[in-house]
C-alpha cells in the first residue's frame, strides 16, 4: 500500500495528516538544513520536537494490543527523501518510542510513553552492540550487578545517536552477577538518562556523513540505574518481541532515499538523457524496485507482533535488499549527474555517502546474510 493509498483510508484515522505534514515540514524548514546536518553544524533537536508536536513519533505506539507501523516508516520516508541524516535520527526516536511502548514496566511507561512520543523528550537506540551480541557478533560491552533498587552499570559504547544531554537512550547489560536464572549472563534491557553524571557523552570523529545526528560515544562509569529505568528482565524475549520493528522502521529511511535519486535521475534527464540511456541502470528500473520494497514493508509493518519464522525472515530479506538498493541507486545518480553530480554543493554526492550508512548500520549488510544463513 503507497502513500497516496494510505492518505486516502478513513478521515477518522488522522496518521495520513501526519504524514502529508511530515512531508511539508521536510520540504519547508528540513531541505535547508540539510547540507549543516551532514556536515555537523546543525544538531535539528528543535524540528524534531516540532515532528513530535504533529504526532510523527506516536502513530506507531501499540492501541490495545496490535500494532501498525506503517504510517511511521511512510513519515520517515518523507524525511529521507530530503535528509538521510533526519530519517535516521527519527528512525531513534521512533525505535525509542517503540521500546517504552512495549515494556511491561507501568511506571517507566507512564512516566516516559507521552514524554517521548511526543516529542517533548528526544532520544536514541543503544542496540548495536546488543543487537550484535545477540547473533553472535560482538560480546555485550555493558555489565551491571544488583543492588538495592536497581543496578549499577559499567562500560561503554562507541557509537549511540540523536543524543544530547538531556536525551534517553534504551540499551542492554550483561549481569555479572547471580542472573533471572541464577546465573550470570543473564540480560536487562534499560532506559539510559543521559544527564546522570556518571554519564559521559564523547563527541565521535568525524564520519563520512551525517555529523549532525548527535552520536556520541557512551560511557558508564558505576551508573546506578533504578528499577524504574528497566525495560525488560530479561531481555532477550523483549527483544524478541520488538526486533521485528526495531528492523521495519529502518525501512523509511532507505525508501526515502531510493524516491529522491530516482528524482536526481530525472532532474538530469533533459540536459544528458541522449548519453545516459547508455548506462545500465535507469530510474524506472528502481521505481519498480521501489514500488515492490513499499508494498512488502506496508504488509510486514502491519504486523510486527507476528511471531513466525517465515515472517522474520522476509522482514530481514526486505531490510537487506532496501540496503543494497539504495547503494545502487545512488550509485547511479551520481553517474547519471556526472561531473556536476561530483559538486560538493549536488546533493547527489551526499546521497551517495547517506546510502552506505543505510547498508553499514546495525543490521548492516554482512549480519543481515549472516541471520539469513543461520536460519
Amino acid at each position: 500500500m503507497g502513500s497516496l493509498a494510505l492518505s486516502r483510508v478513513a478521515a477518522q484515522d488522522p496518521a495520513p495528516t501526519i504524514t502529508d505534514e511530515v512531508a511539508r515540514l521536510a520540504r519547508q524548514e528540513l531541505a535547508p538544513l540539510a547540507s549543516a546536518i551532514d556536515a555537523g553544524s546543525v544538531y535539528p533537536g528543535e524540528f524534531l520536537r516540532r515532528l513530535g508536536k504533529v504526532g510523527a513519533w506516536s502513530s506507531h505506539v501499540p492501541q490495545e494490543g496490535p500494532a501498525d507501523l506503517r504510517w511511521a516508516i511512510q513519515s520517515m520516508a518523507a524525511l529521507g527523501e530530503v535528509c538521510g541524516a533526519t530519517a535516521f535520527m527519527a528512525w531513534c526516536q521512533n525505535t525509542l518510542v517503540w521500546y517504552v511502548a512495549n515494556s511491561t514496566n507501568m511506571k517507566l511507561a507512564a512516566r516516559f510513553g507521552n514524554c517521548f512520543s511526543s516529542g517533548r523528550a528526544l532520544g536514541g537506540t543503544g542496540l548495536s552492540n546488543p543487537m550484535k551480541s545477540f547473533f553472535g557478533i560482538e560480546r555485550l560491552k555493558l555489565k551491571g550487578r544488583k543492588v538495592d533498587g536497581g543496578y549499577i552499570v559499567r562500560g561503554a559504547l562507541p557509537w549511540v545517536s540523536n543524543l544530547g544531554p538531556d536525551h534517553y537512550f534504551g540499551t542492554i547489560f550483561e549481569r555479572e552477577d547471580e542472573g533471572a536464572k541464577g546465573e550470570p549472563g543473564s540480560t536487562v534491557m534499560f532506559l539510559a538518562d543521559c544527564s546522570d553524571p556518571g554519564i559521559t557523552l564523547t563527541p565521535c570523529k568525524p564520519f563520512l556523513a551525517m555529523d549532525g545526528t548527535g552520536t556520541y560515544g557512551v560511557q558508564f562509569r558505576d551508573v546506578f540505574v533504578p528499577d524504574e529505568l528497566i525495560l525488560a528482565e530479561p531481555a532477550a524475549p523483549f527483544v524478541k518481541k520488538i526486533r521485528a520493528g526495531f528492523i521495519l522502521l529502518q525501512a523509511g529511511m532507505g525508501l526515502g532515499l531510493m524516491k529522491d535519486c530516482s528524482n536526481i535521475m530525472d532532474e538530469v534527464h533533459a540536459p544528458l538523457g541522449h548519453v545516459n540511456r547508455y548506462l545500465p541502470q535507469q530510474p524506472l528500473q528502481f521505481r519498480e524496485l521501489y514500488a515492490e520494497f513499499e508494498k512488502e514493508a506496508m504488509t510486514l509493518a502491519s504486523d510486527p507482533y507476528n511471531a513466525d519464522d517465515s515472517y522474520w525472515r522476509r522482514v530481514v530479506a526486505l531490510r537487506l535488499r532496501i540496503g543494497d538498493a539504495s547503494v545502487a541507486v545512488a550509485h547511479a545518480a551520481m553517474l547519471h549527474c556526472g561531473a556536476r553530480g561530483y559538486l560538493m554543493s549536488h546533493r547527489a554526492q551526499r546521497r551517495l555517502r547517506e546510502a552506505y550508512f543505510v547498508a553499514i548500520v546495525t543490521p548492516a549488510t554482512k549480519q543481515l546474510r549472516k541471520m539469513l544463513a543461520d536460519g
